[in-house]
């Protein structure tokens, strides 16, 4: 069996919506010092719709994959249902990854609700602080 799945592979070398949105409605920023991978989603959001969205990520193959996924999961769908995205989701449209890789997937979904809380702060939306854990460490099983 490969590493990688076809699908990591092509999300890897032709990514989705690579790079910036200079007027964004909600940037988020992630990153995890202890593995190097950096994560920068921007998101244009109309009508409470995500109508465009871009990523910037230095990091491994692995999150280079998860954040391109997960620009194509959220891309054109309403803001409550981007917010439900996990990384499970993430991993499994991307068929698997390896087990220590998994923190990509968690990586991607953190810079998305860390730009959907961008966007509700921008905006004086009021929105449920429990739905945006504050990811300051790396509590989520990277160890590489």
């Amino acid at each position: 069996m490969a590493l990688y799945s076809d699908k990591v592979m092509d999300h890897f070398r032709n990514p989705r919506n690579v790079g910036v949105i200079e007027d964004a409605d909600g940037i988020g920023e992630v990153g995890n010092a202890k593995c190097g991978d950096i994560m920068k989603i921007y998101l244009k959001i109309d009508n409470d719709i995500i109508t465009d969205v871009k990523f910037e990520t230095f990091g491994c193959g692995s999150a280079i994959a998860s954040s391109s996924m997960a620009t194509e999961l959220i891309k054109g769908k309403p803001v409550a249902e981007a917010l439900q995205l996990t990384n499970k989701a993430v991993a499994e449209a991307l068929d698997g990854l390896p087990a220590h890789k998994l923190h990509c997937s968690v990586l991607a979904e953190e810079a998305i609700k860390s730009a959907l809380k961008d966007y509700y702060d921008k905006n004086d939306i009021e929105y449920d602080h429990t739905l945006f854990p504050d990811c300051g460490s790396c509590d989520h099983g990277c160890d590489v």
